[in-house]
């Protein structure tokens, strides 16, 4: 007797609640003061900048990686971003990118294995949780960031 699963969450519901974090992350790039972008930091956490870095170096290549099935090595900032503006162009490239490259994903890709980065081999679903959770994580630093410098942000739950 086969046993159905029962689906929790569409592709584009996923897909609409990783966009809706990621508009928001690019709410708080745009709160910061521009030098507090690149230099304020509290307990010797990374700037908001540098974690900005990160998320930009994981999630449109981690999806493309996924989706060509071509695990490439990490690779952070392959060219010095020196403005906010200029942080705030490649969000909006790397959300145009991901979108396009989810368009590709079938729903079966989900359970396949796909080794990130040469270094976490999980279900494809896992490696779009971590490109979620981690964003959120660094969104969390911002937040603490952002009340340090008396600038309010806006309700996380505001996607």
């Amino acid at each position: 007797m086969k046993t159905l699963e029962a689906q929790v969450i569409t592709s584009e519901d996923l897909l609409k609640h990783w966009q809706g974090h990621r508009a928001l992350t690019r709410r708080l790039i745009e709160l910061f003061p521009e030098k507090d972008f690149f230099e304020f930091s509290i307990g010797g956490m990374r700037p908001f900048a540098k974690l900005v870095d990160e998320l930009l170096a994981i999630a449109a290549p981690g999806l493309k990686a996924i989706v060509n099935r071509e695990s490439q090595p990490y690779n952070e900032a392959e060219e010095k971003l020196i403005f906010k503006a200029q942080y705030l162009e490649k969000w909006d490239e790397a959300t145009a990118e991901i979108n396009k490259y989810w368009e590709q994903l079938a729903v079966e890709d989900f359970s396949e294995t796909f080794n990130l980065f040469g270094q976490y081999e999980f279900p494809i679903i896992q490696n779009i949780l971590y490109f979620i959770d981690n964003e959120v994580h660094h969104r969390g630093q911002a937040y603490v960031y952002l009340r340090a410098l008396n600038i309010e942000p806006p309700f996380f739950w505001e996607r």
